[in-house]
């Protein structure tokens, strides 16, 4: 090789390079036009209750600070104005762009805004809500941990009978004999916790010993997700049909998400919530005042509910 050649730089070289041109780069900290205050008025955590055990507790948000006398919606009216380019000068209504935002579909803006959440829930629900795979998850570890002495437990009051109409679902409060063997049942499961707890001292790995613990054990998690996914998921386990058990916790989170972006929440409930979809074939019945046009009978059973709920028998 001859002695002009070039020596090839080694990484810890390159690092050094990249760490030295990024140094030279001015970073300009452009002040706020307005004073900025906590949407979350300062608070280390904002937490509601759920049942014995449970809680759904707001713990960050993005965006944290804004304009004195705004909310989070801010930030998507910011990033949906973006779109329009000088069209955002015939657009001033934050209310009015965020309900045709919503009522449009555009999901994008609302995208702008997440909320990181600390959740206790028993492992039957957690394994339900895991199922919306949109949101980063971090949840306790019953291989680096013991699990906590905590177990979901309903009243007799409150065990279902299995529905007739849905597979998935409950129904009606069970007859009490039958509600108080289930609770029975619970105990016996739950007692696995003290052999649990034993056989672990006595060295068997966590790993291991977790697989005795019933579902209906609590875990924990942080969970953060975008406005978009969120509404998405309350749309989902607030609706009468989901199960009360995730149901209850789905409807804390709304209470704490509204309280930061009380616009998109209105346009949420008038859109979404108390919204309706209708089919092709629905839409053809409505115009033409005939029977469905299908022999289905979970879509004959659909479309009677949703004229109920219009009013048309």
């Amino acid at each position: 090789m001859s002695a002009s050649s070039t020596t090839p730089e080694t990484p810890h070289e390159l690092h050094q390079d990249a760490a030295e041109a990024a140094n030279r780069l001015e970073i300009r900290k452009v002040e706020p036009e307005t004073p900025l205050g906590d949407v979350m008025g300062g608070a280390a955590r904002w937490e509601i209750p759920v049942d014995e055990h449970g809680f759904v507790a707001l713990v960050d948000c993005m965006p944290r600070l804004v304009g004195e006398g705004q909310t989070a919606d801010g930030a998507i009216v910011q990033a949906a104005r973006v779109s329009y380019g000088q069209g955002t000068k015939k657009v001033n209504e934050d209310r009015g762009l965020l309900r045709y935002l919503m009522r449009h579909r555009h999901s994008t803006p609302f995208e702008m805004v997440e909320f990181k959440f600390h959740v206790a829930m028993p492992l039957f629900v957690a394994r339900q809500w895991i199922r919306h795979r949109t949101a980063n998850v971090n949840e306790y570890s019953a291989r680096y941990s013991i699990v906590p002495d905590r177990f979901w437990r309903p009243t007799v009051e409150s065990v279902r009978s299995q529905s007739k109409t849905n597979r998935q679902g409950g129904d009606e409060p069970i007859e009490t004999g039958t509600a108080e063997r289930f609770l029975s049942l619970l105990d016996r499961a739950e007692a696995n916790y003290r052999e649990y707890l034993d056989l672990t001292e006595q060295g068997v790995a966590r790993e291991l010993a977790r697989a005795a613990l019933p579902v209906s054990v609590f875990t924990e998690w942080y969970w953060k997700c975008d406005l978009h996914n969120i509404l998405h998921f309350l749309s989902l386990r607030i609706d009468p049909h989901a199960q009360r058990e995730i149901r209850v916790y789905a409807e804390a989170m709304y209470r704490l998400v509204r309280e930061i972006v009380p616009l998109t929440c209105e346009a949420f409930e008038d859109y979404r919530l108390g919204a309706m979809h209708l089919t092709r074939l629905e839409v053809e019945a409505i115009r033409s005042g005939n029977p469905l046009a299908t022999e289905n009978r979970r879509e004959q059973a659909e479309w009677e509910a949703k004229r109920q709920r219009l009013g048309l028998d």
